[in-house]
């Protein structure tokens, strides 16, 4: 399985650029596995299911989408079933996703400014870093800047622009509201 995803993660990339980034690779593949597996769980305790009524309207969706070209959109599905329980696939998991939200309880948190700024450095350092690892240069022959250069300052979020923050990222709800003391 996690071969599968590692060839779903790197299908852009150059065979060298996938080598220099297999450690990643492997660990973002173990994450995404590991999601689905979860919701998939989920799924199953909550008997979520897919109908055929659902799937026809996601079909008149994509016919909708490509206005004119509906009969070969029918027979790209007709001719494909894997396109078809990828599309079943997409409407679970959309299923799954909307009934944790219904669940799902909100909490909210006043929190100092000093503290969503923290909050955004740190994450947003998180993400640099992450960020950093997958575009290193993958042939050190072609390396040809300076490394005695200053580096150039990271971008952050200015403290003035968080007022209302619903997520940091899609995975995390974070910061929810900002009080100023």
């Amino acid at each position: 399985m996690i071969e599968q995803e590692v060839k779903i993660l790197s299908q852009d990339m150059k065979e060298n650029e996938i080598k220099n980034n297999k450690k990643s690779l492997e660990e973002q593949a173990k994450k995404r596995i590991k999601t689905g597996l979860i919701l998939n769980a989920f799924g199953e305790k909550n008997q979520i299911k897919v109908t055929q009524t659902e799937l026809n309207a996601e079909f008149q969706k994509q016919f909708r989408m490509m206005p004119g070209q509906e009969k070969i959109v029918k027979e790209y599905y007709e001719k494909n079933p894997a396109a078809i329980e990828s599309l079943r696939g997409s409407i679970y998991e959309e299923k799954i996703i909307e009934e944790i939200k219904k669940i799902a309880k909100v909490k909210k948190k006043e929190i100092s400014m000093d503290e969503a700024t923290k909050i955004l450095k740190a994450e947003n350092e998180k993400n640099f870093k992450e960020n950093e690892k997958l575009s290193e240069p993958t042939d050190l022959k072609d390396h040809s800047h300076n490394h005695n250069k200053k580096p150039k300052t990271k971008k952050t979020l200015a403290p003035s622009s968080v007022k209302k923050t619903k997520s940091i990222s899609r995975k995390k709800k974070i910061v929810k509201k900002v009080s100023k003391k």
